[in-house]
């Protein structure tokens, strides 16, 4: 997973002041999948700020352009991914589609949205990595398709490590702009939480099933 330390900070920065990250180890979130959690992430949040936004936006431009310097398209993931896949492919000045999570059920019955292009060499968007298993279906099914798929590119990652083994399973490259260990370093920075609350918050990102029960 490629990032760089200050990119990273600066993203986690962003994503706490806009208020896209919410912190809670003694009043835990509870996930759709049960699990309970300190971290709530909704990073659509940012785009309701400009500046955000746009360093988001160029962020994930130069990630790509350093690490995948020979896209020929973007694609979104459904649905968070959708507007910073079309906001970076116009910077990039690229062809984009995007993905649902299954297919339409009327009209066309289409999973991939745009134009399908066989052979063409394709970077998907993500917003955020947490297993894995929604975001990998998606390059799944554009390699079905006939895409190549170069790699994702994500903003923000739990790094658990079934997701690490997900993506390497899959054969699908990823690189996020920020991270939970950068997160948690900015956060005590900021005062969001104190030091005391790290060895909690760590315990969770290590075994997250399991945490709190």
């Amino acid at each position: 997973m490629h990032t760089t330390t200050n990119t990273a900070r600066q993203i986690a920065a962003i994503l706490l002041q806009a208020g896209a990250v919410q912190l809670r180890p003694d009043s835990p979130f509870t996930w759709s999948s049960g699990w309970k959690s300190p971290i709530y992430c909704d990073n659509r949040v940012t785009l309701s700020y400009p500046e955000a936004r746009t360093f988001i936006k160029q962020s994930l431009v130069h990630l790509i352009q350093e690490v995948y310097p020979q896209a020929e398209a973007i694609a979104g993931v459904a649905t968070a991914g959708i507007p910073q896949g079309a906001l970076v492919a116009d910077s990039l000045n690229l062809p984009f589609v995007y993905v649902r999570s299954k297919p339409k059920e009327h009209g066309m019955t289409n999973m991939i949205e745009g134009k399908v292009t066989v052979g063409q060499k394709v970077v998907i968007v993500e917003d955020l990595i947490s297993t894995g298993g929604s975001s990998l279906k998606v390059a799944e099914a554009l390699r079905e398709a006939g895409f190549e798929v170069l790699g994702m590119v994500a903003i923000f990652t739990y790094g658990f490590d079934t997701a690490k083994h997900n993506f390497e399973a899959a054969h699908v490259k990823l690189s996020c702009l920020s991270n939970y260990s950068s997160l948690l370093d900015e956060a005590v920075n900021q005062g969001y939480i104190t030091s005391a609350d790290i060895a909690s918050l760590e315990e969770w990102r290590k075994d997250p099933a399991s945490w709190k029960k």
